[in-house]
């Protein structure tokens, strides 16, 4: 009874679409917002959008939005037989039969979405001064000055409380906390020093981290050459 009844496996499988679904989506909603004109961080290849119908100047990633509007409907397929099964008593019931058409029409999306996915990355280019100008305000530091304390042995607790008297005192001032005068830090505490003012860019951020699974280019470059393998070893 429950080998007929079971549908299980189905459910699983749609779960698993409609999870790579949301992760397909998520990155296609990332790449939307960056090929925008107020963000400009990316560019995609014009075979991967259309024309606006209106605006001459407007490139539509529609790709991207495709991929992005089919998660609904992996998620619509997982509901269709979660509401099938639940009403059902054990053994075969002829509602059954309606598993076939979710799961067929998930296998086809995900493969589908999964495909245009994998030619458009490569495609992807980035603007490096766009992106460069976007990281220029050093209030994003905060935390990289947070974590420099934390690491001299102060509480995380005291040292968020010091950098956000430093944010304030900056905002006061009209300046960003990099170009506060060492002085007027050591006012608020003496534990900042010099070397904390050299926290004052994206590449001292990233750099700073060293836990594995970090955003220093050493680490990052080490998970690329991992997937890399990986993807042999797959292939």
């Amino acid at each position: 009874m429950d080998a007929v009844a079971d549908r299980d496996y189905l459910l699983e499988f749609l779960s698993s679409a409609a999870i790579i679904g949301m992760h397909l989506s998520r990155l296609s909603e990332d790449l939307i917002l960056w090929v925008s004109q107020p963000f400009r961080f990316v560019d995609i290849s014009d075979a991967f959008c259309t024309g606006s119908s209106l605006m001459p100047n407007k490139k539509n990633p529609d790709v991207l939005e495709l991929i992005r509007g089919k998660c609904g409907r992996l998620y619509g397929n997982l509901v269709t037989l979660l509401t099938v099964m639940k009403g059902l008593p054990m053994t075969y019931n002829r509602d059954l039969q309606e598993d076939k058409e979710p799961v067929f029409d998930s296998a086809h999306t995900i493969s589908l979405s999964l495909q245009l996915m994998a030619a458009l990355i490569p495609s992807v280019s980035f603007n490096a001064d766009a992106l460069s100008a976007a990281v220029q305000d050093d209030f994003l530091f905060a935390t990289d000055w947070t974590d420099y304390l934390v690491q001299k042995g102060i509480p995380f607790r005291e040292a968020h409380e010091l950098v956000g008297r430093a944010v304030a005192l900056a905002v006061k001032k009209g300046c960003g906390i990099c170009q506060l005068p060492l002085a007027d830090l050591k006012a608020i505490s003496t534990s900042f020093d010099e070397e904390i003012l050299q926290r004052d860019s994206a590449g001292a951020s990233v750099q700073a981290k060293s836990s594995s699974g970090s955003t220093q280019p050493a680490m990052v470059s080490r998970e690329i050459r991992r997937w890399k393998r990986v993807f042999i070893d797959v292939s």
